[in-house]
């Protein structure tokens, strides 16, 4: 169970004096704008310091905290986070149901830490999957910090890259069809009109809401996206982090985020060519 006062300590105390110390001295560098994780590793982290499995997703979640609140003091403005996969309902219904359960205690947190610092939660994926008292929840926190624009959290959750653009295209083409254009083109002399651009895709993505991420983010040692923001990561910085993912800290991003500086120039000119 995740608590209030564990949240204040993180935000105050000498460790976080020695924090913006440090991130003031990263801050010279280029920032990234965007965050993107997969937070691999609970499980293993859970089998490793022989706790149950719950324990683990719990250390999971607070984990995900320390992050937000070390990019808000970095100046970074989006986070998102890879919460739950669509795939992840193949997995043992108890085990199922105790993440959903993390995922309501962990909406009424966000709802206080929303208020406390101004972030706009944003709820992304297949959001029907979910049970009708989680769905009210996390609308409800949509709208109530959808004025909010210091800092973007969004937390994909019942989620898949595929199922996205699936979402995407379907919103597009039934956006012509009410509109009376049609989807199939017509000719101009030789020259072929799409009437379904990338701008249309793009606007109805379950992420539109934040930029294409800078950085991206997975631990466990593994080098897959695992269907995970493909359509938006074609000119991000992958890092890849032997940790699993409720022993990250700051140091492991700082590393990601250096790592992101060193690299800054090439992925700047690949998106100035796009």
């Amino acid at each position: 169970m995740l608590r209030e006062d564990i949240i204040i300590d993180i935000f105050s105390g000498w460790r976080s004096f020695l924090r913006k110390c440090l991130f003031r001295v990263i801050r010279v560098g280029p920032i990234p704008s965007h965050i993107a994780v997969i937070m691999d590793g609970n499980r293993r982290y859970a089998k490793k310091k022989k706790i149950d499995d719950m324990t683990g997703y719990d250390a999971g979640a607070l984990a995900l905290l320390h992050l937000i609140i070390y990019c808000m003091e970095l100046g970074v403005k989006y986070v998102t986070a890879y919460a739950f996969s669509i795939d992840n309902f193949r997995r043992q219904p108890e085990e199922v149901q105790k993440i959903m359960d993390l995922t309501m205690e962990s909406v009424m947190l966000l709802t206080w830490i929303s208020k406390l610092r101004s972030v706009r939660v944003h709820f992304a994926g297949k959001l029907q999957l979910l049970s009708a008292e989680i769905q009210d929840a996390a609308k409800r926190l949509m709208e109530s910090t959808a004025g909010y624009n210091n800092f973007v959290l969004t937390i994909c959750i019942c989620y898949t890259s595929s199922d996205e653009i699936l979402h995407a295209v379907e919103k597009s083409c039934k956006e012509k069809w009410d509109d009376g254009i049609g989807i199939m083109g017509y000719d101009k002399g030789n020259d072929y009109e799409r009437l379904i651009k990338v701008v249309d895709i793009e606007k109805h993505m379950y992420t539109a809401i934040a930029p294409d991420p800078d950085i991206l983010i997975r631990t466990g040692g593994e080098y897959r996206l695992s269907n995970f923001l493909v359509w938006q990561s074609s000119c991000c910085h992958l890092s890849s982090l032997g940790t699993v993912w409720p022993e990250f800290g700051v140091f492991h991003l700082v590393w990601a985020v250096l790592d992101f500086q060193k690299n800054y120039r090439y992925f700047a000119k690949k998106k100035l060519q796009l």
